[in-house]
């Protein structure tokens, strides 16, 4: 798992990279401000670890309410598909703590959630990036996925102002598959194909 500490580092070299490239002029950030970013980027991460470690049906309205701003920004999976709505409703683009609260309480109505790892947190400043992997059991048909996700938020005066959240959405829509298939043509010298089960 990768520190802020390191996070910066590694930033620090690129940015430096960059800038002897672009110009061979080295700017030093003075440590009053390199401390005021660390401790801004620490803050962030902070808020937005909190929130995920309160996601469950008991906790989220709550959390929800405390960590995000009134008119925050919750983008699940897309921007807007009517059609993976059907299947998954809380996709899209929805605004406020009950965006936030809502989809986990709805995710707790389709899946039991066997894994949720976080493998790597990133800061900087406002913007937090969390990586990871989780498994999920739809409660209908007990089928069982794994799927990596990823999250970009930003954070401001304590408050998440922005979350976007990404995974495998074929795999986590395919664990409501009863029946069906599709005929799939990909490449104009490719034969079709068919994918799912029968």
């Amino acid at each position: 798992m990768n520190t802020i500490a390191q996070v910066k580092s590694v930033a620090a070299i690129i940015a430096l990279t960059a800038s002897m490239t672009a110009t061979s002029i080295l700017t030093v950030t003075p440590a009053a401000a390199q401390s005021t970013s660390d401790s801004q980027s620490e803050a962030s991460l902070s808020v937005v670890m909190e929130f995920l470690a309160n996601t469950t049906p008991d906790k989220v309205e709550a959390a929800a309410e405390r960590l995000a701003a009134p008119d925050a920004t919750y983008i699940s999976l897309n921007f807007d598909n009517p059609e993976l709505q059907q299947i998954l409703p809380w996709t899209g683009t929805n605004y406020g703590p009950k965006a936030f609260s809502s989809l986990f309480l709805q995710l707790a109505e389709y899946w039991e959630t066997e894994d949720f790892t976080v493998t790597d947190q990133i800061a900087s400043g406002e913007d937090v990036a969390i990586f990871g992997t989780f498994t999920y059991r739809s409660l209908t048909l007990d089928h069982v996925f794994t799927s990596p996700f990823s999250i970009h938020a930003k954070v401001r005066d304590g408050k998440m102002t922005y979350f976007q959240f990404m995974e495998d959405t074929y795999a986590s829509a395919s664990s409501f598959r009863q029946s069906g298939s599709w005929t799939v043509k990909t490449v104009e010298d490719k034969a079709p194909f068919t994918v799912g089960a029968e």
